[in-house]
């Protein structure tokens, strides 16, 4: 390879990591190709399609079928995308249809011996203090110096969540070392909510948010109270189609800047020559590349797609032995009828913390689940036929190290689900069903997520910044890593923000500008007019 610009790069995964490296680099000029398993792009944040039954009680055609994010469900913090789309010269708003939710959700929070407490949180900060104080006054006034207290967390921590993290005396950089007093190491999220809020279902209302990284709040580092903060701040977003459009929207302008985005053509392993990555195998053919990023799960990737010999610091008991979120049962339902629900619902346990120790500790099935509740189509009906809903259900569960047999399992947490969802819906929504899909956690599993943990590896300190696995993995040479298993973690926004730093620290490595920080002239176009 003479000219570092003509360098091949192999991608593992067209998730939203994978895709957003790609725009990156074939923006900056190299030879990109991305290889997918599955028919379309996406990953966990792939479109799922029902079809359901006309009028007549045919099947009904493409135009009138339900669809589904199949993952993430809501988009947050846009300017972080916008970043990535710029670097390509494109704007994030001409590209995919955003539109901001109010309420962002319902909360519907179960209590005994009294009816549920529902709360509509908007990003109205002064309405929702008063949503706030009709719970607890004392905790309306406190909501405003939440606020600001997390406004200045996310401040401090922000270059921090963009720097990549090699070793541990990366945590004494200047940025690391200007936001240790705001990380509060010995706190929880729950504990760390207690220092403005009393009443118990307000710290709930702004703790649920750990479930995001699969947690729970009386373990998630303090740190994750900029989540429910992020969302005030900065909104909640639906794009038109669902958070695939997103993906759609980047596999196409990564083929417009020249690179190659291959569906159904599964990696079956990195090819190396020594320690150094020379290419992948798909379809038993050994394709040849000069670097290869992994988007795949990156646990079980790094088990089943780089030989064992090469991981001595990330060997398959290490990787076995850390800590993971929990999983998820899915429901996917298309409804022959429109449901009165918002965008978002939430429902939560009426004892959350023994429904957040059976998922995460205990490893057993809660009798009194939290389900979550997207109805799209009541905002974007592209989703279902018209007059129908496309309704998608998510229970947390635990992961598959809890044994738990869901062959048998499956059925009775179906009904216990369908109770849920039609005590929030007022009815019972079974006669209503016209097409229904179920994933279980052992279905995520199936689908080379590792213990099927749909949100990646947990987020304790003791699995955070350099204690992740890096983004460019060590042992090995020009191997990298994007996505929820490397820094900063779960989530679409920090999925794209590992992106970006492993977009960087590759030109870097090649000696090519990326146009991350070197635009050319469209994107500088682009970039101004996006503000």
């Amino acid at each position: 390879m003479n000219n570092p610009s003509s360098a091949s790069i192999g991608i593992v995964g067209a998730g939203p990591g994978g895709l957003a490296a790609a725009m990156i680099l074939a923006a900056s000029g190299l030879r990109v190709t991305v290889y997918e398993k599955e028919a379309t792009v996406g990953g966990r944040t792939m479109r799922l399609s029902l079809t359901g039954r006309d009028a007549t009680g045919r099947a009904a055609t493409e135009r009138a079928a339900y669809h589904f994010d199949r993952g993430p469900t809501f988009f947050l913090m846009p300017y972080v995308l916008q970043e990535i789309f710029s670097a390509a010269g494109r704007r994030l708003a001409d590209e995919v249809e955003l539109t901001r939710l109010d309420p962002m959700y319902r909360l519907v929070m179960g209590r005994h011996n009294d009816r549920d407490l529902i709360v509509d949180c908007t990003q109205d900060l002064t309405l929702m203090a008063k949503r706030l104080a009709a719970i607890d006054p004392d905790d309306g006034e406190a909501f405003a110096g939440f606020i600001e207290a997390n406004r200045a967390k996310l401040e401090v921590f922000t270059p921090v969540l963009r720097a990549g993290f090699k070793s541990f005396t990366d945590l004494f950089d200047p940025a690391m070392l200007k936001a240790v007093p705001h990380l509060g190491p010995t706190r929880s999220v729950h504990a760390d909510l207690g220092r403005h809020f009393k009443n118990p279902y307000v710290k709930l209302a702004m703790s649920f948010q750990s479930k995001y990284l699969g947690m729970s709040p009386f373990k998630c580092p303090s740190l994750f109270t900029i989540l429910p903060f992020i969302e005030y701040e900065y909104g909640i977003w639906h794009p038109r189609g669902g958070c695939n459009a997103l993906m759609d929207a980047m596999a196409r302008i990564t083929t417009e800047l020249g690179g190659d985005v291959r569906c159904g053509s599964p990696v079956q392993s990195i090819v190396y020559s020594g320690t150094r990555a020379t290419g992948v195998v798909v379809d038993n053919r050994t394709i040849a590349h000069d670097h290869v990023i992994i988007n795949a799960d990156a646990s079980w990737a790094m088990k089943n797609l780089i030989p064992p010999a090469l991981r001595r610091k990330w060997t398959d008991r290490k990787l076995d032995g850390m800590k993971y979120s929990c999983s998820t049962y899915m429901l996917y339902l298309g409804l022959r009828d429109e449901v009165d629900l918002p965008h978002h619902t939430i429902r939560i346990a009426r004892d959350y913390e023994q429904n957040i120790r059976e998922i995460a500790e205990t490893m057993k099935l809660s009798d009194d689940p939290s389900v979550y509740v997207c109805n799209p189509s009541r905002t974007d009906p592209t989703l279902a036929p018209p007059g129908r809903s496309a309704l998608y259900v998510l229970v947390p569960t635990p992961n598959q190290k809890s044994g738990i047999d869901w062959a048998r399992e499956a059925p009775g947490m179906r009904e216990k689900t369908l109770d849920r969802v039609s005590a929030l819906i007022g009815r019972d929504v079974r006669p209503l069903i016209d097409a229904e899909l179920q994933l279980t956690p052992a279905d995520w599993q199936g689908s080379n997520i590792n213990f099927g943990a749909t949100f990646n590896l947990a987020h304790g300190l003791d699995q955070m910044l350099h204690l992740r696995p890096q983004h460019e993995l060590p042992d090995v040479e020009n191997t990298w890593l994007v996505g929820g298993g490397t820094h900063p973690g779960s989530g679409l926004p920090v999925i794209f923000l590992s992106s970006q730093i492993t977009a960087r620290r590759l030109c870097q490595r090649l000696g090519v500008p990326c146009t991350l920080d070197h635009p050319g002239p469209t994107a500088e176009l682009a970039a101004a007019a996006a503000k």
